[in-house]
């Protein structure tokens, strides 16, 4: 592998993915996608792209004739028979799913740690796809279909990535085995890649013209369509489930989130997955793929965790009075020259307090000025987030980018909003409140070090224009406060 291979970005890894790595998958996908635009022909000639591969049509004739697939209707012989009696985009995916367990599955020449990060990965991806399936029922076939297939191919990229084998691999895989932080490890990929997995599934699912809904939830996975909600609360809900330590308030989030989805009770929603992750074991049989279903997650887990409502949420309301008194104390600061981190925490307290926020913080700039990290955080869960609310800065369209780049405090009303549509990272759409944020510049005289950060996201709570100007308010007077501590 030659060593200039970490720069050569998205591009060249879905190319080379593409024409070297998976050139039957690639191919028998793109296909099927321009099979789907020819409603008179679709059905014959989709029996015909398949007919010379005896082990694809076994299993999708094994799949279609399947309990799942099959409600008691006489067992179907051709596939174009089965795409007559069960539909074509439903006998297309099968199609699909078939030959993508095979391509990633059946490699020989992967070392035992990267086939099993692969086999893991297939497991969380199946499970995701079959969780979204469910959670579209009476929704029309063709969209459950859909959110089926853009839910299974969700990470593609990354499979695709570990299926290749070799050294390079290898290498990656040792790298990312003691680490456990989801950002280090998104940065060590990126470093060694010259992308971000999520960055090679986009180039995957436009180089192989794959659905919309799976390339509009790759782009906007804070999008608030039902379809386009579904793909991202399965996939993070198949993860939460397939942990081997599973995270109690995380997995029941994302039973909540999914819930709410389809309008039922959160009890109802598990009693749903837990017979979901059943028709799954049996359907990855179906398949042939018995390698995951070892790593196929045990529901139990959902009948130990805590499905009561969260209690004692603190609601800090507008308080005039103290945000007045941190005021004075941060205009004493401006006269006579104070320590930075004191100055730091009387603003973040007027903000926290005074203004009425559920959490803030102050994220300052590496070195590099590429990403933020949070310096201190205050309020609900500050300690996780602490830990976690890292942002890359490798999009300048962005709203953290145009905050420091312009020097101005941004009121987001939601992620979803036309102020914040960029491409961000799933960890990082996690992180931010659905229900808006406030952003503003932390500088230094005319250099800007990082931002302050405050959002009213576990009260579930929009900011007014009063609370947007006293947040400026602080920040501005803290930034005066910074420049004489500094001078």
């Amino acid at each position: 592998m030659k060593p200039s291979i970490q720069s050569k970005g998205a591009d060249y890894w879905t190319k080379r993915i593409s024409d070297q790595e998976m050139p039957a998958l690639c191919s028998t996908v793109r296909s099927l996608e321009k099979l789907a635009k020819d409603d008179v022909s679709s059905m014959a000639l989709l029996g015909r792209s398949v007919m010379h591969d005896n082990a694809l049509t076994s299993r999708i004739l094994r799949v279609a004739n399947s309990a799942i697939y099959n409600k008691g209707i006489n067992q179907v012989s051709t596939v174009s028979r089965a795409a007559v009696v069960l539909g074509f985009d439903t006998i297309r995916n099968i199609c699909i799913t078939a030959k993508l367990l095979t391509s990633l599955l059946e490699n020989k020449h992967l070392s035992e740690g990267v086939y099993q990060r692969l086999l893991k990965l297939m497991a969380q991806s199946f499970q995701a796809a079959m969780l979204a399936r469910m959670m579209m029922n009476g929704r029309g076939d063709a969209l459950r279909e859909e959110v089926f297939i853009a839910s299974l191919l969700y990470r593609i990229g990354e499979s695709a990535f570990w299926s290749m084998g070799g050294e390079f691999t290898d290498s990656l895989d040792r790298k990312l085995v003691s680490v456990t932080d989801k950002t280090e490890q998104n940065f060590i990929i990126r470093s060694e890649l010259g992308a971000s997995f999520l960055q090679l599934t986009q180039g995957i699912a436009r180089s192989w013209g794959l659905g919309e809904v799976l390339q509009k939830s790759l782009l906007q996975p804070d999008e608030r369509m039902p379809e386009i909600r579904c793909v991202f609360i399965a996939d993070k809900l198949s993860e939460a489930l397939i942990q081997s330590d599973v995270n109690p308030k995380e997995l029941q989030k994302y039973l909540t989130q999914a819930a709410e989805l389809i309008d039922v009770s959160v009890e109802e929603m598990t009693k749903r997955v837990m017979h979901c992750s059943e028709n799954t074991q049996k359907l990855a049989i179906a398949y042939g793929a018995k390698a995951i279903v070892s790593y196929l997650p045990d529901t139990t887990c959902l009948l130990e965790s805590d499905n009561s409502p969260e209690q004692g949420v603190l609601v800090r309301q507008t308080d005039q009075g103290y945000q007045l008194s941190k005021l004075r104390q941060l205009t004493q600061y401006a006269v006579v020259k104070t320590d930075f981190n004191q100055i730091m925490q009387a603003t973040l307290e007027g903000i926290l307090t005074g203004v009425g926020v559920d959490r803030c913080g102050v994220l300052l700039l590496s070195p590099s000025r590429k990403l933020l990290q949070p310096r201190v955080m205050m309020g609900e869960d500050a300690e996780m987030l602490k830990q976690a609310f890292v942002i890359e800065l490798n999009d300048p369209q962005s709203v953290f980018s145009q905050c420091i780049e312009q020097k101005r405090s941004i009121w987001v009303n939601a992620p979803s909003s036309q102020d914040c549509k960029v491409q961000l990272d799933d960890p990082l759409v996690e992180k931010l409140s659905s229900f808006g944020f406030l952003i503003a510049p932390l500088t230094v005289g005319t250099k800007v070090l990082g931002l302050f950060y405050a959002d009213r996201h576990v009260s579930s709570r929009h900011f007014e224009q009063q609370d947007n100007d006293s947040f400026t308010h602080f920040c501005q007077l803290a930034n005066v406060c910074f420049t004489v501590s500094m001078s």
